[in-house]
């Protein structure tokens, strides 16, 4: 059965030749009639010239065109990268026929290299040209980096006995942390939104997926989220439907931040950290981090080793208050620490059981409070190593 992208966006990607190996590499979406924008950003103090346009352009509220590259992150580049960035968005615009200020523009890829403005400039005519409403597979494509498949998530709900559709793309498989976002994300609905309540619907839509997930433990330069709204499904987002339509939004960015999580540089298992029994949410969250990012824990995933220590230690440098012998560490259903002891070698089989599925919980309980919070993270393998020690080659 094909699949129903969202109705009045068309999407291409193509390859231009900024990446070594030929692959696609630039990229385009476009609302065929006006549309509302939000956006979330980095909040590394390094950005790169793409997001601190964005930032700038966002704050209008409406935007018709987004261009992505990969390959060439176009950060470090000073005035000759934000100029490349802004020749790139005049191009779009008079092949397009509108207004500059309502083209954005993302890049992702190595840090420090100039954009090869020539070669965008010169593929641009074809990347419009391939624009169709079946496009976003190959736009996501061009997006990805050291990705090894495309992550596109399409969903539809009837809110108000209408039918709204929401598209979402995203690409990033390293250098991704919980600080805004993922590295790049483009989310399309039909419905009609205005600019204020669009950004509070995908900044809470974000802090329950992309600032939930951890790779390894990095904040990239070029972090970029953004939500199009073009009203053409004739579903006007107010008080009584935002709520639905705030759970269509959270849950395609929920799918699509696991599936950046799956697909991590060299990852092999999924694993959420849910930490409850805490004093308060932060505190829980803090905890949950922690272990999220740590090194030995994340190592000791991938070897399927049931070290629990590695996950109580972890816990113990969070700088939560908690009493060790009153905390509780589950894989999925099977107790592997309480009452301040071990379970013993018949309870790690079961653990390294456990461990051997693609994907799993690890549960800690701190028995002192009511809240909780969670973080999907994944291993950290040997391909890790592989990939990032000789990635600019």
């Amino acid at each position: 059965m094909s699949v129903r992208y969202t109705p009045g966006f068309r999407a291409a990607g193509i390859a231009a030749g900024i990446k070594k190996n030929g692959r696609p590499d630039l990229g385009l979406i476009v609302s065929d009639s006006p549309a509302t924008a939000a956006g979330m950003f980095t909040r590394n103090r390094v950005k790169a010239a793409p997001v601190l346009i964005d930032m700038e352009r966002i704050g209008s509220g409406s935007a018709r065109a987004i261009l992505v590259n990969s390959g060439c992150a176009n950060c470090c580049t000073g005035e000759v990268g934000r100029e490349h960035a802004l020749t790139s968005i005049r191009a779009v615009a008079e092949v397009l026929d509108i207004a500059e200020d309502q083209v954005l523009v993302a890049s992702t890829g190595v840090i420090g290299q100039p954009l090869p403005i020539e070669k965008v400039l010169s593929a641009i005519p074809a990347l419009v040209k391939g624009l169709s409403a079946e496009g976003f597979p190959n736009l996501a494509e061009a997006m990805m980096t050291t990705d090894t498949v495309p992550k596109c998530v399409v969903r539809s709900d009837i809110i108000a006995g209408r039918a709204v559709s929401l598209t979402g793309v995203a690409k990033g498989a390293g250098m991704i942390r919980p600080d805004m976002a993922t590295l790049l994300c483009f989310l399309v609905t039909d419905a009609s939104v205005n600019p204020a309540r669009l950004h509070a619907v995908l900044k809470r839509a974000t802090d329950a997926s992309f600032n939930r997930i951890t790779i390894d433990g990095d904040t990239s330069t070029n972090d970029t989220a953004i939500l199009l709204a073009n009203g053409a499904s004739g579903l006007v987002i107010d008080d009584d439907t935002e709520p639905r339509f705030q759970e269509l939004v959270t849950g395609v960015m929920v799918e699509l931040a696991k599936m950046l999580v799956r697909d991590g540089e060299g990852a092999t298992k999924l694993v959420e950290i849910q930490v409850c029994g805490a004093p308060t949410a932060s505190d829980a969250r803090t905890v949950a981090d922690t272990i999220a990012n740590s090194p030995l824990v994340k190592t000791a995933i991938f070897g399927e080793d049931a070290n629990w220590g590695r996950i109580l230690a972890a816990a113990g440098r969070s700088g939560v208050l908690f009493d060790p012998d009153r905390i509780e560490i589950r894989f999925d259903d099977v107790i592997i620490y309480s009452q301040g002891r071990g379970g013993g070698g018949d309870v790690e089989q079961k653990v390294t059981a456990v461990l051997k599925r693609p994907e799993f919980c690890i549960c800690v309980d701190l028995h002192e409070g009511s809240a909780s919070s969670s973080v999907w993270t994944c291993d950290f393998s040997v391909d890790y190593v592989r990939i990032n020690a000789d990635y600019r080659s």
